[in-house]
């Protein structure tokens, strides 16, 4: 009787198809950047054959679209991370400042969703607490693609806004915060144990847009570490016991990540909860008014563009921060 191969095994079955279809994906992506390339060529000699400068505009052209997909080829191989090309589980919660943090965060979950959109990902919210009076106090949710943790591991950290506020009578400046935390989800089962007595399991009722047993039935589950303080939570399945199920991948995907972190003798920043959503841990700063300006304060990336950044335009510094952890990453080596 022949050993069981490879492919036998659902779980490496479908990821080596995932690896396969995203290497086949590359390749076409590589023929058709020489395509681009020997059609500028060909059009280059021939206006010069030619005299013809009327092409002059037509290789400016074809040129500029060569450029973009060959620098988005090269942003994707900075994507050599282990999780880099799974989904990601992204947390946003409202720091201090009641309405306006929350208002401030459900204008970042936006930004997501339409970041989200624009890649083809898939979005799907597994919790969310709304505000009090207006906005999300906090929420969770999945995105489903290609290298959506690659990309959205640069979005980890405190988001700093500043405007006029609309729920101040008084039209003051206000300055609002956001953490947001992202993990890769973990597919496969993670080598991480979890005792029974080192977790508390609470149960409660699914809140907020949903199936039909939402407000029904306390399916929804919060699972809390005591160890590390990590609090993960999930609503979006269908049963209790599939909620479950999901906290706790969460879970380890969570202690995982932080254990890689300490073993590479970083500081372990990879956590559950940020401690202090304040001036100090922030990455980025919105500011609306009295100028406009987006400024990223690890890279130095920014624009005045605020309005096409909030409409999900994130690309500036998602690609800067790959570029900057990259080179930082080389110093360290």
């Amino acid at each position: 009787m022949e050993a069981p191969g490879f492919w036998d095994d659902p779980e490496k079955s479908q990821e080596k198809m995932k690896e396969l279809s995203a290497l086949k994906n590359d390749c076409q992506d590589m023929d058709k950047l020489r395509s681009q390339y020997e059609d500028i060529e060909t059009l280059i000699e021939m206006g010069e054959e030619e005299g013809d400068p009327d092409l002059i505009p037509e290789v400016e052209e074809a040129l500029t679209a060569f450029e973009e997909a060959f620098h988005a080829v090269r942003i994707r191989t900075l994507l050599n991370g282990p999780y880099d090309r799974d989904s990601a589980i992204v947390t946003l919660h409202a720091g201090a400042g009641g309405t306006e943090s929350c208002d401030w965060c459900q204008m970042l979950y936006r930004m997501y969703s339409r970041w989200v959109a624009s890649k083809n990902y898939t979005l799907t919210v597994l919790d969310s607490l709304d505000g009090e009076e207006a906005g999300i106090k906090s929420i969770t949710f999945q995105v489903d693609g290609e290298n959506a943790y690659g990309y959205l591991k640069s979005e980890k950290g405190v988001h700093r806004l500043v405007r006029i506020s609309p729920f101040n009578a008084a039209g003051k400046r206000q300055t609002s915060f956001v953490s947001c935390d992202v993990m890769p989800d973990i597919e496969e089962d993670v080598d991480i144990e979890v005792k029974d007595e080192d977790i508390r399991v609470d149960t409660y009722r699914s809140s907020g847009a949903g199936g039909q047993h939402i407000n029904k039935t306390s399916s929804a589950i919060r699972i809390t570490h005591f160890p590390t303080g990590i609090v993960v939570t999930c609503q979006n399945e269908r049963s209790q016991h599939m909620n479950k199920d999901k906290a706790m991948q969460m879970l380890k995907a969570k202690l995982l990540m932080l254990r890689e972190e300490e073993n590479a003798d970083k500081r372990a920043d990879i956590r559950g909860e940020v401690t202090e959503i304040g001036w100090g841990n922030q990455i980025r700063s919105y500011v609306l008014q009295p100028y406009k300006m987006v400024k990223d304060l690890r890279t130095e990336a920014e624009t005045g563009n605020t309005d096409s950044v909030l409409d999900g335009h994130i690309d500036l510094f998602i690609n800067a921060y790959l570029k900057w952890a990259a080179g930082s990453n080389d110093t360290n080596n």
